[in-house]
């Protein structure tokens, strides 16, 4: 026999490691492929997406309230008056008009 030249045996056990490789190969595809496991993967991508959609949608209401904020409090937290006066007369206008057009429309 030549060095290159395998025994029955050795033959016999290479086929037997491919049948075990493949038959592993299989289940994992089988698993893959399941319903419940595309299901499973869906939906745990649907919830990273949202969990991150609303991640964003926190950082920019945090970002903007943050601003606004800015504009009526100066950086020690004392309110700037020359912004909150105006700002509370006009809610006030805006709440007076409200109430007059409701008590206008119950007349009728």
């Amino acid at each position: 026999m030549s060095e290159g030249a395998r025994t029955a045996a050795q033959i016999e056990a290479d086929i037997a490691r491919r049948r075990q490789d493949l038959a592993v190969t299989l289940d994992e595809i089988a698993v893959r492929v399941h319903p419940v496991t595309i299901m499973r993967d869906t939906k745990a991508k649907a919830v990273s997406a949202l969990d991150h959609t609303v991640g964003q949608a926190y950082v920019a209401a945090n970002r903007a309230v943050s601003r606004a904020r800015a504009q009526f409090v100066d950086e020690d937290g004392a309110p700037r008056l020359e912004r909150v006066v105006p700002a509370a007369a006009a809610g006030a206008v805006v709440a007076v008009a409200v109430v007059g057009l409701i008590v206008r429309r119950s007349r009728r």
